[in-house]
């Protein structure tokens, strides 16, 4: 006989549910009276499983509706510079993308000083939707040098990922990147890209990619739904001047 709580049996078997299908995504969970009756518990015992699926991100509750099953969310982790086509790929998700536009444009003042041109600077735009498994992920802005721009621009970028192209076939190895990542609204292009309301919470990544001699070559405004992907890191601590000693 199992020895574990009766709410981590009970939040077991429906993450099971979840996971097999049997509970889709929007689908509503059963009122806890009927939970009680199934699992023969308390509704302490169905209320504790719920709140644990609810940290999962399996579940979310809707106040007045009930409880519903939500859109699993992809953990992605901020260790290394990688490809949007890595990320997914390393997860077992299927990348894509959708290309919307690809331009040249006069860089403004952030996208000047990011890649260290002067204001006004024609530069090469590129607009894309990433989706993974057909699903719209990130909405992503891509600035490069006219240089290197123009021959990227030319390639097949809906098959292409522009990381691979740079180092693969333009000989720009990628050395490190600058991140900077807060919450945001989307603004109505990246909504309309995505599919999603204006204004729904989205994370917006802005970053800069360096090659050899610490030149940028490659910057990036990057829309990620907020209700799908999570972003994790390891982080190391300093040690202290005492234990230095």
């Amino acid at each position: 006989m199992s020895r574990s709580p009766l709410y981590e049996r009970v939040e077991s078997v429906l993450a099971g549910d979840i996971a097999d299908g049997s509970l889709p995504t929007e689908a509503q969970l059963p009122p806890e009276d009927g939970l009680v009756e199934r699992f023969k518990v308390s509704r302490t015992t169905v209320r504790k499983a719920i709140q644990n699926l609810v940290d999962r991100g399996l579940v979310e509750v809707r106040r007045g509706k009930g409880t519903f099953v939500t859109q699993p969310k992809i953990t992605q982790e901020l260790t290394e510079l990688t490809g949007f086509v890595e990320d997914m790929q390393a997860l077992g998700r299927t990348p894509t993308a959708r290309v919307l536009d690809k331009r040249i444009v006069a860089a403004d003042e952030a996208v000047a000083h990011h890649l260290a041109l002067a204001p006004g600077t024609l530069v090469v735009r590129l607009r894309r939707v990433r989706l993974a498994d057909g699903v719209a992920m990130s909405f992503d802005e891509t600035y490069l040098p006219r240089d290197l721009g123009d021959k990227v621009a030319a390639d097949d970028l809906e098959a292409e990922p522009v990381f691979a192209l740079l180092e693969n076939k333009y000989g720009t190895p990628l050395i490190e990147a600058e991140y900077k990542l807060e919450a945001a609204a989307a603004n109505p292009t990246a909504a309309e890209a995505l599919q999603v309301p204006a204004g729904s919470p989205i994370f917006l990544i802005e970053r800069t990619s360096y090659t050899t001699g610490n030149r940028p070559v490659d910057y990036e405004r990057l829309h990620y739904r907020g209700d799908l992907i999570r972003f994790v890191t390891r982080l190391a601590r300093r040690p202290s001047a005492s234990m230095q000693r």
